[in-house]
């Protein structure tokens, strides 16, 4: 019986990968992803059908998967971190829905790289969070500013997806800006690049230090709430309890 699975490949290295993310690869015919994603665990895929493609191509990518699946092959299509997460699964499921395919679509959960980086950081992410992307590539910048404005102004923990890019040097110092006004100066911030890959790198600083010309795509950005803090090199968001 043919299938598609969106698998999740963790944050990038392979000792990351769930036990089921491992299953879903090895009992596939094809492995269909951006071609980064694809490098990161070739180790393991040798053997199959690897189609890849470029940034942007996402939709070419799940339309593939589903031709495949149709032919009777068993797909797996991957994202990085978390394929429910910025990925692939809402894609390949409203395609289907829409074209009224009856395709079996799995969606096998992966490690986010906010996860990651939180780890790496120490427990930043301990109390209510918000996940905000500066990407303005599918969603307006004007509705990214006020999402980052209510984020902050209900003191939520940011952790930001995309920061900055060659297309984008500014988002990230308008988005801090914004985050400015209701966040003291001297909120911790973390910074992980790379996360779980080669060069990872881990950088703490405070709001009004964050250096930003060490941040790229490969970066996230995790600033905290009023109650955050840093102590022994781990940046900790206390949950409340009484000690």
């Amino acid at each position: 019986m043919s299938w598609i699975k969106a698998v999740g490949i963790g944050p990038g290295s392979l000792e990351h990968m769930t036990l089921q993310a491992m299953d879903a690869l090895k009992e596939c015919d094809v492995v269909i992803g951006y071609n980064t994603y694809l490098d990161l665990i070739r180790p393991i895929i040798q053997e199959k059908q690897i189609i890849g493609s470029g940034m942007r191509h996402e939709v070419s990518r799940c339309k593939k998967a589903i031709e495949l699946a149709n032919e009777g092959k068993k797909v797996c299509v991957i994202s990085s971190g978390d394929p429910g997460v910025y990925g692939m699964a809402g894609l390949l499921l409203e395609l289907s829905a829409k074209e009224g395919l009856d395709i079996k679509i799995e969606v096998i959960p992966g490690i986010s790289a906010v996860n990651m980086a939180a780890a790496l950081l120490g427990a930043p992410l301990m109390h209510d969070f918000a996940l905000i992307s500066l990407s303005d590539h599918l969603t307006p910048w004007e509705v990214i500013e006020k999402r980052l404005d209510s984020a902050a102004q209900a003191d939520f923990v940011i952790a930001l997806y995309n920061p900055r890019s060659h297309e984008r040097e500014y988002h990230l110092d308008t988005a801090l800006e914004i985050i400015s006004k209701y966040k003291p100066k001297g909120t911790p911030v973390g910074i992980v690049k790379n996360a779980s890959r080669d060069k990872e790198k881990v950088i703490f600083a405070t709001l009004e230090s964050v250096p930003i010309e060490d941040i790229d795509m490969t970066s996230i950005v995790i600033i905290g709430n009023k109650n955050t803090f840093t102590i022994g090199g781990k940046m900790i968001t206390p949950r409340g309890y009484k000690l």
